[in-house]
C-alpha cells in the first residue's frame, strides 16, 4: 500500500495567523513546509524545525516552484492552508479598480490556483485536507470594507463548490471564519485608507470613521471578544486532525455575535445599526460657478 503525505503547506506564514498556525502545528509534530513572499521572514520558523520557502500567491511560476519542491521531496502535500490574504478598505467611489483586482488576486485567484497544483496528487493517495481562511467579513459586508468582503464572499463561495467536487477523492475541504483576531493584518490597510484620502473627499469623515471602528474592534470591550492568532491555529489543528472534518469552523465570540445579529435583523434594521456605529459620508453641495 502506497504511503499517504500529510505534509502541511502554510502560506502567509511571515506574521499573524500563518506564523502560528506553523508553529504549532510543528510543536505537534506536522511535517510543515511553511512559506511567504519574503522566506527571510521565516528564520525563526526555520530554527524550530520548519521547512521553509518563498511563495508569491500572484506569482504563477513561484506556486508552481513551491508545490513542485514539496511533491519531489514528499510525494504530496497532504494538507493546504490557504492563509496568505490582506485587507483593502475604503468606499467603492474612491477605491481604485486596480485595488480591487490586486485583493481578488491575492485573496481569491491565488487561493484557488494554489488548491488546483495540489489536488492532483491529493487524488492520487485518496486523502488531503484544504484548509480555506475566510472571515466572518464573507457573511458580513461592514461600511469601508467591500473589496475585502468581495473576496471574502467568494472564498465562502468557492469553498463550499470545491467541497462537493473533492470528497469522492478522500479530500476535505473546511473553511475557518474568525472575527476580529489580533494581529498586525490590519495595520497596513488602514495605513492606506489614511493615506489615500484626499483632502475634500465627501468621505473624510466616513474614513475616519471607519479606521476608527476597526481599530475599537481590538480593544475596549469589543476588544475582550477578539481572539489570538494562537486561537485560530488551534482550530486548524482540529480540522486537519478530524477523521470528518466540519465544513465551516467560527473562532471567537465576537464572529458568532455579529453573525446572529445579521442573521435576526432586517437589512434596514442593519443598516440602522451601522449607522450607529459608523459616520455617514457627508454631503458635498454643488459649487455655482459664475
Amino acid at each position: 500500500m502506497a504511503l499517504v503525505s500529510n505534509v502541511v503547506l502554510i502560506t502567509g506564514c511571515s506574521t499573524g495567523i500563518g506564523r502560528a498556525t506553523a508553529e504549532r502545528l510543528t510543536r505537534a509534530g506536522f511535517d510543515v513546509f511553511a512559506t511567504a513572499r519574503r522566506p527571510e521572514t521565516l528564520e525563526e520558523l526555520e530554527g524550530l524545525g520548519c521547512r521553509t520557502l518563498g511563495l508569491d500567491v500572484t506569482d504563477e511560476q513561484s506556486m508552481v516552484r513551491a508545490v513542485r519542491s514539496v511533491v519531489d521531496t514528499k510525494g504530496a502535500v497532504g494538507v493546504l492552508v490557504n492563509n496568505a490574504g490582506y485587507g483593502e478598505y475604503g468606499p467603492v467611489e474612491e477605491s481604485s479598480a486596480d485595488a480591487l483586482r490586486q485583493q481578488l488576486e491575492t485573496n481569491v485567484v491565488g487561493m484557488t490556483r494554489l488548491t488546483q497544483l495540489v489536488l492532483p496528487q491529493m487524488r492520487a493517495q485518496r486523502w488531503g485536507r484544504i484548509i480555506n481562511l475566510g472571515s466572518i467579513s464573507g457573511k458580513i459586508s461592514l461600511p469601508g470594507c467591500a473589496y475585502y468582503s468581495a473576496s471574502k464572499y467568494a472564498v465562502e463561495a468557492i469553498s463550499d463548490a470545491l467541497r462537493f467536487e473533492v470528497r469522492p477523492f478522500g479530500v476535505a475541504v473546511s473553511l475557518i471564519e474568525p472575527g476580529a483576531i489580533k494581529t498586525a493584518f490590519d495595520e497596513a490597510g488602514l495605513a492606506r485608507l489614511r493615506a489615500s484620502t484626499r483632502e475634500g473627499s465627501p468621505y473624510k469623515r466616513y474614513n475616519d470613521g471607519v479606521a476608527k471602528a476597526i481599530s475599537a474592534a481590538y480593544e475596549g470591550a469589543m476588544g475582550k471578544m477578539a481572539g489570538s492568532p494562537d486561537d485560530v491555529a488551534r482550530v486548524i489543528e482540529r480540522a486537519i486532525r478530524a477523521r470528518r472534518p466540519r465544513s465551516r469552523y467560527r473562532v471567537g465570540g465576537g464572529a458568532s455575535l455579529m453573525l446572529a445579529t445579521r442573521k435576526l435583523l432586517p437589512d434596514r434594521a442593519m443598516d440602522l445599526l451601522l449607522r450607529s456605529q459608523f459616520p455617514s459620508p457627508a454631503r458635498v453641495s454643488d459649487e455655482r460657478t459664475d
